[in-house]
């Protein structure tokens, strides 16, 4: 398996094999994020700023007024936390062509504990009007959403997880305001993102083999990602779950709720994820148990709903 760390690092030295234009900005952790591979083929095209995170996003807007694409590259937290302001004033109220790539989201990420994990970002930047958020579930849908980020014209975050993770076999690549389904089933639906959703697709081979049988949803996008394209990908599934390695405040669940809320519709949904509280530092099979993200937790967590065999919701 290849960790989406490493699908970034390929692509973007791929493309700027042929594009002079596509730059990396790194913030002194290239062995962690792997743009030390992109130093190594592209130097010229390589800046290494150090640990000063707020300079490094101000450099990209000044680099992008004059047409580089610049990938600006360190750890989630950072990002979304540290340089928050200058990605909002610099970045997305001028729609500046940057493209931001925050690795070791989520809880996984090496034991470093909660003070680097980050599991705000997607509501961080979902709320912050004109940038595009994209957690891809593997290395494949990453490589194909790097191209996609840098061939489009404004602000995007792309959210990356440490560990080698399972493909997905995803038969289209990620877009825009769009939902892919992975599994069909009739007693409920569920959505989930980025490297959550592989072991979400395993907590639903678990409910299969107990007679329940739900439908799964990949969400790539979360923005955009339109309150009309959720509803119809939900249907009248009156049962829907969210599944994700975040907070269940502002992420996919929140939008999901939103959506399903404002439509005024009877669905219940719930939210499966951190719940509103600081993670920790620990092994990934602890986490994962701890904060109840490990396939026999999502099922479990599934199951004491109450959902029904075969079209009993419907």
């Amino acid at each position: 398996m290849t960790s989406q760390r490493e699908a970034w690092a390929l692509e973007v030295t791929d493309l700027a094999g042929s594009d002079p234009r596509v730059v990396v900005l790194d913030g002194d952790l290239g062995t962690s994020t792997k743009a030390n591979s992109f130093a190594t083929t592209h130097p010229e095209q390589f800046f290494q700023m150090g640990i000063a995170e707020q300079n490094m996003v101000g450099t990209a807007a000044g680099m992008a007024s004059v047409g580089a694409v610049p990938w600006v590259a360190t750890f989630g937290v950072f990002l979304t936390q540290r340089s928050l302001d200058q990605i909002r004033m610099l970045v997305s109220q001028t729609g500046a062509n940057v493209k931001f790539v925050g690795h070791y989201t989520g809880l996984l990420n090496g034991g470093a504990g909660k003070t680097h994990q980050d599991i705000e970002d997607l509501a961080i930047l979902r709320a912050m009007p004109d940038m595009t958020v994209i957690a891809p579930g593997d290395a494949a849908e990453t490589r194909e959403a790097v191209r996609w980020a840098t061939a489009h014209d404004g602000p995007v975050y792309l959210r990356l997880a440490r560990d080698a993770v399972a493909e997905l076999g995803l038969s289209e690549p990620p877009r825009p305001d769009h939902l892919a389904q992975l599994r069909e089933g009739t007693d409920l639906t569920v959505l989930s993102t980025g490297v959550q959703t592989a072991r979400t697709a395993a907590a639903l081979d678990l409910l299969a083999e107990r007679g329940i049988h739900a439908r799964h949803l990949h969400a790539a996008f979360l923005k955009p990602l339109s309150d009309a394209t959720v509803l119809e990908a939900v249907g009248d599934a009156r049962e829907i779950v969210t599944v994700e390695e975040h907070s269940v405040v502002g992420g996919l669940g929140g939008l999901v709720a939103e959506a399903v809320a404002g439509a005024g519709r009877g669905s219940r949904v719930t939210r499966i994820g951190l719940e509103d509280t600081w993670s920790e530092s620990a092994p990934n099979d602890f986490l994962l148990d701890r904060f109840g993200l490990s396939p026999e937790r999502v099922a479990a967590r599934i199951e004491s709903l109450g959902a029904l065999p075969a079209g009993a919701v419907h």
